[in-house]
């Protein structure tokens, strides 16, 4: 008798109760694992390997778990799929469809053990498809109820939930005063009133010992506590409960709880810190200019123009484009350069400041140069990098030529001679020409510059979650279950269940990481959003693209 290889697929859409000893992904295994059990004289094998989904919707495919098993089907490792009911599985018809063109691929099947259809008549599909759209729709409804009851709770001012702010308790559907952080929020908005700068406030505030709100979470940890920085401080001015209103997307509601700020106080520091902001923003942009300008050169000897854009928050942000993207910007060719302006200069002066600064430069491009005139040249290159200076050093730039893969950078006699008391007659031409190896990362529209030289920027963050994932996945092949190894590391079940793959990384992709050459889109959020292959090669192949 052939064997049928059953793999039970488990989902809860929130995260209530997982916590408990027997919770609904177990009351639903078991469930399936009897159904199995029953079906043995029809060669039904159930697998060990656990496909839990603890706190995910069935609106979307974007689970860990379900990506692992639908790998698996399509690596031929599992035959059948057995859910409790058809929605666990999901709730959408699409993706239903897209479910089932793996299934088909891989001559695999799946049987909800509570509703009993057969897919392979014409009316067990029609069943079948009726239940999900049912489904679908009581997914759509209860999203809009939420919805509609939200939108209306805050036209009536109540409160709906969220971390508490400083200065405030939660009271039921409203907020009630704190006195004792009332106080540091009054103090924040009277020590900006008085210095006008939130870099001001936040130096008084730590001379005050002005601490941040304290919070206790489930399990007993504290957090908060500690002193505010300037992110926290922006936000405090700039929060409107403290006005005594709510806000519900661009609405603003009066709320039914006290204001902390008088509302006429309240609009007058916005007033200020919005104007504060604009004369920063035009500061800012005032002192930008484009340093490399008309010096520049792709491989096809096209020049490379200062051009610019701006984010939704009002910044400029800077780029070298080459000419003909310019010109025929109407017309849908994407073939040229595109470079991050800040970066590029300061990559091109950290280049030059290097040469230049190296033992020998100076005897090597005048060989008939004095001793003293070495020194002096020295001296003079010493001060220029202990200011600082990216604009100093780019002033020796006469000509960059950029082709895939390498830039050359030329620099100018007269310029250098400068730095010698004038000294160039006898100049080496080769030694005024610099040529370094780079390459372009892309992440979307994002290009990030990197120099043969410039260290690998390492992920601290990806790479404590791969050591993690590792510890973890030794943890099972012990004995342990998800549930174990959180309440043993007091992070969430859902965590390992996302992160247990980074322990399968190709060695290779493990090296990148560590020496930080890994493809900038390659992250923990990442990592948290998308399943990854087990397989080394579709790995590989997965994180080239990002």
């Amino acid at each position: 008798m052939k064997k049928l290889r059953c793999a039970i697929y488990t989902r809860k859409s929130s995260e209530d109760g997982l916590e408990q000893e027997f919770n609904s992904l177990d009351a639903q295994r078991e469930a399936c694992a009897a159904y199995i059990a029953s079906q043995k004289h029809e060669g039904w094998v159930l697998l060990p390997t656990h496909y839990d989904d603890g706190g995910l919707s069935g609106g979307s495919l974007e689970r860990p778990a379900l990506k692992h098993l639908l790998q698996d089907i399509a690596d031929g490792r599992v035959d059948q799929i057995v859910v409790y009911k058809i929605d666990r599985l999901t709730r959408s018809l699409g993706d239903f469809s897209k479910i089932v063109d793996t299934l088909d691929a891989a001559e695999a099947s799946f049987v909800s053990v509570t509703q009993s259809f057969n897919t392979a008549t014409s009316m067990g599909r029609l069943t079948l498809n009726m239940l999900l759209s049912f489904a679908q729709f009581e997914r759509e409804v209860t999203a809009e109820r939420i919805r509609d009851k939200i939108a209306a709770s805050k036209r009536r001012g109540l409160w709906m939930g969220g971390l508490v702010p400083l200065g405030y308790d939660a009271d039921g559907r409203t907020l009630k005063i704190n006195e004792t952080e009332a106080e540091t929020v009054l103090s924040l908005y009277g020590l900006y009133e008085t210095h006008g700068t939130i870099r001001s406030v936040k130096a008084k505030a730590d001379a005050l010992s002005l601490r941040s709100k304290q919070r206790h979470t489930a399990s007993g940890k504290r957090t908060g506590g500690v002193p505010f920085d300037r992110g926290h401080i922006h936000q405090i001015l700039t929060n409107l409960l403290y006005a005594g209103r709510i806000k519900h997307k661009t609405l603003i509601h009066a709320g039914q709880h006290e204001a902390i700020i008088e509302p006429d106080r309240w609009d007058r520091i916005q007033q200020v810190l919005q104007d504060g902001a604009a004369k920063g923003r035009a500061r800012k942009t005032a002192k930008q200019s484009s340093l490399l300008c008309g010096k520049i050169y792709d491989e096809t000897g096209d020049r490379l123009t200062p051009s610019h854009s701006k984010t939704k928050a009002g910044a400029r942000l800077r780029y070298y484009v080459s000419h003909r993207l310019i010109k025929n910007s109407g017309d849908g060719n994407k073939d040229g350069w595109r470079l991050p302006a800040e970066e590029l200069e300061a990559k091109v002066a950290s280049v030059i400041a290097k040469h230049v600064r190296a033992q020998g430069f100076f005897g090597n491009i005048a060989p008939n140069i004095t001793a003293s005139a070495i020194a002096d040249a020295r001296d003079k290159t010493q001060r220029i990098s202990a200011n600082k200076d990216t604009r100093a050093w780019l002033q020796f730039v006469e000509r960059i030529n950029l082709k895939p893969g390498a830039m050359t950078v030329t620099l100018y006699a007269t310029q250098i001679a400068s730095l010698m008391n004038g000294a160039q007659a006898d100049f080496e031409p080769d030694t005024l020409t610099i040529t370094t190896p780079f390459q372009l990362r892309k992440r979307g529209v994002e290009t990030k510059l990197i120099f043969a030289d410039t260290p690998g920027q390492r992920d601290e963050t990806l790479i404590n979650n791969i050591a993690k994932a590792h510890h973890w996945f030794e943890q099972i092949k012990s004995g342990k279950t998800f549930s174990q190894i959180a309440a043993d590391d007091q992070t969430s079940k859902r965590r390992i269940q996302q992160m247990i793959n980074l322990a399968f990384l190709a060695p290779d992709i493990i090296r990148d990481v560590l020496h930080g050459m890994q493809p900038l889109g390659f992250t923990s959020d990442w990592c948290l959003r998308h399943a990854i292959p087990t397989n080394w090669d579709k790995q590989r192949a997965l994180i080239a693209t990002l």
